[in-house]
């Protein structure tokens, strides 16, 4: 409401599954009716639309007229519609609409608003406030939820539901069964279902097997591929001893087979991707995805069906299967928990180590974030030890500019607005090239006038800034005036003296030139 009092018309609910997105939108819905405003509810599959209207009837005492296939809302005194998006978007139903018709649209599972159906729809009804409730905000198509909506009103973070005890802890078991996606193609953003059937179905027997170790006792929910391969699947299992059972979108007796799981009369529940949104059984406690994907939004419903709470359930349980890929990022349950992904690349590591032992994700991740943590103090340390070592290899400027008595260096002050700005990469790499330390330069200008020196110098035969701190830290004096000869033989007398200086003599007071000038007379 804030942010529609403030200007945003379009704005964001993130919930996730099972913490009752839907009976908050409801309530708004309710406050918005109470102020004589006309509300659509826009889902894209039916399922939604009559759990949106149910709930919204239990919890406000609202009822709502339907846009639906035959069934229209207009004439009715109803303030609230539920309306399928397929039904909304065709042009001839429409036009039928005034712009202004709704006051406020809540679009249900707004991670599928990007779509042309919702656009068009939305389109028409611009002057409307919108609110997009979704559980996951990220598409796999990677386009930007926030080309629609202008701001996220509130977000509630699924390690934040299970902590605070409104969602069921999840513990992983990662089961070390290697599963090759390696040859599976890629579709839509995604890889692609008949491929990744191809490379499931070798294993179908072996996971059925991994199953009968840890699935028993527990209501699963199996996600797969292909209707072919979850009615192959429902079979193996049922041969095992389970009591399984498969819907999928053409079947006819699919509220009664849900009906009958629900009522603990089939123990394992096989779907090709159909329970991904709108079917709620608190009791499951076990999701087992054979439908790898990299889409985190759709890893997120799928497991989301078990992560309700409901009497007599400690945890859901999620198998993992080491599925791999060398070419795609894949979703693991690291995904769900990690808010980076540096921290979720370190609990996959720590959870596949662990193979065969079910893991606390939660626990997981606060291991992972320390390991991640004590990881970057280590890369740190290495790091400015690694500066360390350069500094005391390379030249101080001050101590360069000292040394060859630059009285332009020292007295620098740049004039134009290009040398006032900081010394460029190139600059950084020459001088480093050279030994000097390029931590004190203060600009452009004095990297540019300092290259120039070291250019002529080299070019005079005189000293590096090198061989200037090392005579320099062994005593002598004004080394930057020095040749570049007298420099490197007293270097070599001195490690042919085990980098000691000789005994005959005193840094303090020797210059190369006069010991020259001796040798020639």
């Amino acid at each position: 409401m804030n942010e529609w009092e403030n200007g945003k018309q379009k704005t964001l609910l993130v919930l996730p599954t099972g913490t009752g997105k839907t009976i908050v939108f409801a309530k708004i819905t309710e406050d918005l009716v109470r102020a004589g405003e006309r509300v659509l509810i826009l889902a894209h599959r039916g399922e939604l639309l009559t759990q949106a209207a149910d709930k919204l009837e239990k919890a406000t005492g609202l009822k709502a007229a339907t846009e639906k296939a035959e069934e229209s809302c207009l004439g009715s005194w109803y303030r609230v519609t539920v309306g399928s998006v397929q039904s909304f978007m065709r042009e001839n139903r429409l036009s039928k609409f005034d712009e202004d018709y709704f006051d406020a649209i809540i679009v249900d599972e707004a991670h599928h608003v990007l779509s042309d159906s919702y656009q068009r729809v939305l389109d028409h009804f611009d002057n409307a406030k919108v609110l997009g409730v979704t559980a996951t905000p990220d598409r796999g198509d990677m386009r930007n939820l926030g080309a629609v909506f202008e701001s996220l009103a509130y977000e509630y973070t699924l390690p934040r539901a299970i902590k605070e005890g409104y969602l069921s802890p999840i513990k992983a078991l990662t089961i070390p069964l290697k599963l090759d996606l390696s040859s599976v193609s890629m579709q839509n953003g995604d890889f692609k279902a008949s491929d990744v059937d191809s490379a499931l179905d070798p294993y179908l027997w072996q996971i059925a097997d991994e199953m009968t170790n840890y699935c028993t006792d527990r209501k699963t929910v199996v996600f797969l591929p292909l209707i072919k391969t979850s009615q192959k699947f429902r079979d193996i299992l049922n041969e095992k001893g389970f009591h399984a059972a498969e819907i999928n979108g053409n079947s006819t007796d699919r509220a009664q087979v849900l009906a009958d799981f629900d009522a603990g009369k089939y123990n394992v529940l096989c779907n090709s991707m159909l329970l991904t949104e709108g079917w709620d059984c608190p009791s499951v406690d076990c999701i087992i995805v054979l439908r790898p994907t990299k889409i985190r939004s759709l890893y997120c419903q799928m497991v989301g069906r078990g992560t309700r709470l409901c009497e007599g359930k400690s945890e859901l349980l999620l198998l993992d299967f080491l599925w791999h890929t060398q070419r795609h990022e894949l979703c693991r349950p690291a995904c769900l928990i990690a808010q980076s992904e540096e921290v979720a690349k370190k609990m996959t590591e720590n959870m596949n180590d662990a193979a065969g032992c079910p893991m606390d994700l939660e626990e997981v991740e606060q291991q992972a974030e320390s390991d991640v943590v004590a990881e970057r103090e280590a890369a740190l340390a290495k790091q400015l030890q690694e500066m360390r070592n350069r500094k005391r290899k390379l030249v101080d400027p001050l101590q360069f500019e000292m040394s060859i008595q630059a009285e332009d260096l020292a007295n620098y002050v740049p004039t134009f607005t290009y040398q006032m700005g900081p010394a460029s990469d190139r600059q950084t790499a020459a001088l480093e090239k050279y030994g000097i330390f390029t931590d004190e330069i203060e600009n452009a200008g004095k990297a540019e006038l300092l290259l120039d020196k070291l250019i002529k110098r080299r070019m005079a035969g005189l000293t590096t800034p090198k061989q200037i701190r090392f005579l320099e830290s062994r005593g002598f004096k004004h080394v930057g005036t020095w040749q570049f000869d007298d420099a490197n033989n007293m270097i070599s007398r001195i490690s042919a003296n085990g980098w000691r200086v000789p005994r005959n003599i005193d840094p303090a007071t020797f210059d190369p030139n006069i010991i020259r000038e001796m040798r020639s007379s």
